[in-house]
């Protein structure tokens, strides 16, 4: 295999062996600390624009299968690991990690220090970065990345967000609308268990959410989900801070990631980008008494001194560095959470979180 480069804006370069599909990438570095369910990760819409470094030292040891997507691609720009396993447990049908990337034309590097890049990350902050093959472009990849503006810069939710309405008919009672901000098909799964549900493009004005009607009944609750980027890009600030406020005045909100800090501007809340973001599935939340084990990916977070005033109170803070995991209105049925509480393996504790949402949907109260 041939010799792949790890370039960040600093100047940095680790060497590795390439694997997957051999072509230039370029994105934000971040780190993720899962052991497992990677493939879930990297076809998150979360993880757009990002260069993923896996913090676990072993990737690969199982085949991937199509049903455990997230999303109907790959998100990440690039992969970094420390060891690629190049024989792979055939407990569970489906391709190697190799191949994965291949098919979707994703680089990889293996063989180098993820520790030091983890480090590195932490102490200085998430970086620009690219990967390539070619040794000799390295210093002007170099230059490149210094000017390159950071992929939050643009409105990365139009990118993946859905086109188009779609509406998924359970049987149930009552119906929710699912806003896509980069939806995961977890959180839709989980969705569809209590709901029907209508899932609507990110930019849906809020009265044509309010009048739809799905078997001539009317929507009962909306769901703000998870995405990437800035939550206050101007593009979002203009077209959803302000539907979202009339949604929340009109009906039960339930956000998460990228939703939870949407709501928190439409009250009038501040958002701030962190040093290196949650990644991984072992932050730990501290939400009424209890420590929660969560699985996580955002770059941004709430700022729990804007909250003053807003109507909006913090309930959830992660255990290692107390930013804010979560808020609630004091007076309308409206709540949020950072991390992901789909009923998945690693998420099955928090999944309490849908409980609440169909409470709220059935009394108008949480």
């Amino acid at each position: 295999m041939a010799k792949s480069y790890l370039v960040l804006d600093d100047g940095t370069v680790y060497e590795g062996t390439s694997f997957g599909y051999e072509t230039e990438a370029f994105g934000e570095v971040v780190f993720t600390t899962e052991e497992c369910g990677y493939q879930k990760s990297l076809t998150d819409p979360s993880y757009k624009g990002n260069i993923v470094v896996m913090t676990f030292p072993l990737i690969g040891n199982y085949l991937i299968h199509d049903e455990w997507f997230q999303s109907d691609k790959v998100q990440a720009s690039a992969v970094i690991c420390k060891e690629y396993c190049t024989s792979p447990s055939t407990m569970y049908p489906g391709k190697t990690f190799d191949q994965f990337l291949k098919d979707h034309k994703i680089p990889g590097i293996t063989g180098v220090d993820t520790r030091d890049i983890t480090l590195r990350i932490r102490d200085n902050g998430v970086m620009m970065g690219a990967v390539t093959q070619d040794e000799k472009a390295i210093p002007e990849i170099v230059k490149k990345l210094k000017k390159m503006p950071r992929p939050d810069e643009s409105n990365l939710v139009a990118e993946v967000s859905r086109k188009s309405v779609k509406e998924f008919d359970e049987g149930k009672e009552d119906t929710v609308a699912l806003l896509d901000f980069g939806e995961t098909e977890a959180t839709v799964r989980a969705l569809r268990m209590k709901f029907n549900v209508v899932a609507f493009p990110y930019d849906t004005d809020a009265d044509t959410i309010i009048n739809y009607k799905l078997n001539g009944k009317n929507i009962k609750g909306v769901h703000l989900s998870n995405g990437p980027g800035n939550p206050a890009h101007p593009a979002i600030t203009e077209k959803v801070i302000p539907n979202v406020r009339k949604l929340a005045e009109k009906l039960p909100v339930f956000g998460i990631g990228l939703g939870c800090q949407l709501i928190a501007l439409a009250f009038g809340g501040k958002t701030y980008k962190m040093k290196f973001g949650h990644h991984g599935a072992n932050e730990p939340v501290l939400y009424e008494n209890r420590t929660y084990i969560t699985w996580q990916n955002h770059n941004y977070a709430v700022d729990e001194k804007s909250l003053e005033g807003t109507g909006l109170v913090a309930d959830q803070f992660n255990v290692n560095d107390k930013s804010v995991e979560g808020v609630r209105h004091t007076k309308l049925p409206v709540f949020a959470a950072q991390y992901q509480p789909e009923t998945t393996a690693e998420t099955w504790e928090t999944s309490i979180l849908f409980d609440r949402f169909a409470k709220a949907v059935k009394e108008g109260r949480l």
